[in-house]
């Protein structure tokens, strides 16, 4: 045997193996249109936490694993210039409160007193030495003096009631608002201790001790220890075909060979323009025991499904819609429904017709 025989002996064999031609009939069988999707386990209410303020990490108050209720505090931040400031508005606080001042009302109210006092006087001698004129008693010079005195006495009682008043809205005034930055000051420092918003579990600690962040900086991981999501991604190609309420059967590979339900209930409207694909939610008919939080899952959202139909195995059916009876003629049908192993046949060939194809 010379070497070119060889080699093609060999090149039979290996098609051989690879490829058998078979003789089937069509099936009368169920069939199920879905779209594909991939995505991860959420949990219900899952968020990263984030701090509100700049600052240095000096708490950590739980460990991962921990479960926490609405408001439990998770850690703090420390932040020098946020405590002086503090510190200044309790001070100034202090310092503006309304009734640390009346001191200087009291002294006021005392230079009202003397100054209607002295009206009072300067009022009585120049009532009185206007009735001596009229009397034709003393000189018009004495006359215009007391008069001017009474004026002068009138004008400065009445400035002291308008510095009085003044000073009292200044230091109501002063003292509130001394009051509100105090307030806004201690709102801050709560900001410096990060709690949870939801009752739950820390799943995550993103940070350590000591460590600066910022407001955009995730700290941790907090969810929902009962209830959990599944959130896919849908290609642009297939979201139209998606609505709410239809049936998802899902695949994980922490439960090799299970099949579970899920239903959709929410579809996010904008596309993800580095993925080109939607975001879809849906939510587990039956939980399964265990779940963590990004677990990877694989998903068939059922399209429409058809009962009793006549079908064949896509790879007998080429791309053009024919198909090659047994006499070695080929036949064009009608496809339908296409799921991942079979095609539903609409006309074209029977259920007694006996189909050549390669299987693969």
């Amino acid at each position: 045997m010379n070497k070119f025989s060889l080699l093609l002996l060999v090149a039979l064999f290996v098609a051989g193996c690879k490829s058998k031609v078979e003789t089937t009939k069509p099936t009368v069988t169920d069939i199920t249109e879905s779209v594909y999707a991939s995505g991860v386990i959420k949990a219900e209410n899952q968020y990263q936490v984030f701090a509100t303020v700049n600052g240095i990490i000096n708490n950590i108050f739980v460990t991962e694993g921990d479960e926490v209720k609405k408001g439990t505090p998770l850690l703090s931040v420390v932040n020098e210039t946020s405590k002086l400031n503090a510190e200044n508005a309790r001070l100034a606080a202090s310092y503006n409160d309304y009734g640390a001042n009346k001191s200087k009302l009291n002294e006021l109210k005392v230079n009202i007193d003397f100054a209607k006092n002295k009206w009072l006087v300067d009022s009585s001698l120049y009532y009185r030495q206007l009735s001596l004129w009229n009397q034709q008693v003393g000189s018009q010079v004495d006359l215009e003096q007391r008069k001017l005195a009474f004026e002068n006495a009138r004008a400065l009682y009445q400035s002291a009631l308008l510095k009085y008043d003044d000073l009292k809205r200044q230091l109501s005034f002063v003292s509130q608002q001394s009051k509100n930055n105090l307030q806004i000051s201690e709102q801050q420092n709560q900001d410096f201790v990060v709690k949870s918003e939801v009752d739950g579990k820390v799943y995550s600690i993103l940070k350590e001790k000591g460590e600066m962040v910022t407001p955009q900086t995730a700290l941790a991981v907090v969810g929902s220890t009962q209830s959990f999501r599944v959130e896919l991604q849908v290609d642009e190609y297939d979201i139209v075909r998606l609505k709410k309420g239809q049936l998802v059967l899902i695949s994980l590979d922490s439960y090799k060979g299970e099949v579970f339900e899920a239903l959709i209930d929410k579809i996010n409207p904008l596309m993800n323009e580095r993925t080109k694909s939607f975001l879809v939610e849906a939510k587990f008919i039956k939980i399964p025991p265990v779940l963590y939080p990004n677990l990877t899952v694989e998903a068939n959202v059922v399209i429409q499904t058809k009962k009793n139909v006549l079908t064949l195995p896509r790879s007998l059916v080429s791309d053009d819609g024919f198909v090659t009876i047994k006499s070695g003629d080929k036949v064009a049908v009608k496809v339908g429904l296409k799921d991942y192993e079979r095609v539903e046949i609409l006309s074209g060939i029977t259920a007694d017709d006996e189909i050549i194809g390669t299987i693969k």
